[in-house]
């Protein structure tokens, strides 16, 4: 990994870097509301206290993010859990260890909030990919994961 990384929660004002980054996530996504109903969105988001959104910072750009969710439980002793979405390094600077140290962190994150477990989803089927996340501290194999999507709205 290069030198001066920093890793970080993201701050209310970088929406428009993150939403930069969010480009290298999917080819094609479906389109953003309006300015308006997207900064009501943001200020939801970054004032939800069950939501982090980490960040890794190099040359003083935001070059890759992903968004952990910490959910509280009824079970396992009342012990929360974590949920990872949206994992995202910058395409050019993939494979340098920018993306496992967010990984790591968020885990960090997690276990600092006494989560039991953290969950992540993939909907690749590429060996790099997975070997990424094991890199990364998930195992595959332990659980079977399965998705819903409204009717009519199937998605990749």
């Amino acid at each position: 990994m290069k030198r001066n990384f920093i890793i970080r929660h993201i701050e209310p004002v970088e929406l428009d870097s993150l939403l930069t980054l969010y480009s290298h996530l999917h080819r094609k996504d479906a389109p953003l509301p309006e300015k308006p109903e997207l900064d009501a969105i943001w200020a939801e988001i970054v004032s939800n206290p069950i939501l982090h959104y980490i960040v890794g910072e190099w040359e003083n750009e935001i070059v890759s993010s992903c968004t952990i969710a910490i959910i509280p439980n009824l079970t396992r002793g009342a012990r929360p859990y974590g949920l990872i979405e949206n994992v995202v390094t910058r395409a050019d600077l993939r494979k340098r260890g920018f993306g496992t140290a967010i990984l790591r962190y968020a885990l960090q994150v997690a276990w600092g909030m006494n989560c039991y477990k953290v969950m992540l989803l993939t909907g690749s089927e590429e060996e790099s990919t997975l070997q990424f996340y094991e890199g990364a501290g998930f195992k595959r194999g332990i659980k079977l994961g399965f998705v819903a999507y409204p009717p009519g709205k199937d998605q990749a």
